[in-house]
């Protein structure tokens, strides 16, 4: 069995679907994905519903990023014109068919809606590593984690985590397109929607892959990245 981490796919479909493709998920593969599915590329309705096909399917484990937050909370207040707007849900209330011209938030399906507000989670854990959006506080517990480190503190030197796991994380975009090894710490936010690529790493071997929304295809080892700073 594999686990696999995908970086933060942010409406990249097409990204999306060849790396599925190139890493020839298998039935008892364990796929981590961590979080940030919509916003700001072209086709956050065709992410949504390959994601819900993968944890119906297979063993997806689904987190949440500060964009699914920032969707549900535009959908609890009725309030579709916010910030979100801004920084990229135009494009996601956008990829889905224009049936309600007057509240745009109504075309997006209840089960699109269910599985971002009810099955994706905070973190998750294994025996070696911790998976979270975006960063954590290495003196916490994963239970006493803020909200603010999860899903919107960037990345930036730190210790590692009290239990010696490695955090495996997104959300800091990574501009030249490659991830980010510290060795306790390892980001795999490489710039999807960007001119950057989407990643996968299989965390137990540290084998990468990537793809863009061009389908065009990388490969390379966690190793190679270990001396790349942050961008």
């Amino acid at each position: 069995m594999r686990t696999l981490a995908v970086g933060d796919i942010h409406g990249c479909s097409e990204a999306f679907e060849k790396l599925l493709e190139v890493i020839s998920l298998r039935s008892e593969d364990k796929l981590i994905t961590l979080g940030d599915y919509v916003d700001r590329g072209p086709n956050s309705k065709a992410v949504l519903e390959r994601l819900l096909y993968l944890y119906e399917n297979h063993q997806l484990i689904p987190l949440k990023g500060n964009h699914e937050l920032m969707m549900l909370d535009a959908f609890q207040r009725n309030k579709h014109d916010d910030f979100w707007i801004t920084i990229g849900g135009k494009a996601t209330l956008e990829s889905y068919p224009q049936m309600n011209e007057d509240d745009p938030l109504l075309n997006i399906p209840d089960d699109h809606w269910d599985f971002v507000g009810q099955h994706c989670l905070d973190y998750y854990e294994t025996d070696h590593h911790i998976f979270v959006h975006a960063n954590l506080d290495p003196s916490l517990p994963l239970h006493k984690q803020s909200g603010h480190d999860l899903f919107w503190q960037k990345l930036y030197p730190r210790p590692g985590h009290y239990s010696g796991k490695i955090v495996v994380c997104g959300h800091t975009s990574q501009k030249d397109g490659c991830p980010v090894n510290m060795g306790h710490q390892i980001c795999i936010d490489t710039w999807a929607y960007g001119q950057g690529w989407l990643t996968c790493l299989d965390v137990k071997t540290g084998q990468i892959w990537q793809t863009n929304q061009n389908r065009e295809v990388k490969m390379a080892h966690i190793k190679e990245f270990s001396n790349i700073s942050i961008n």
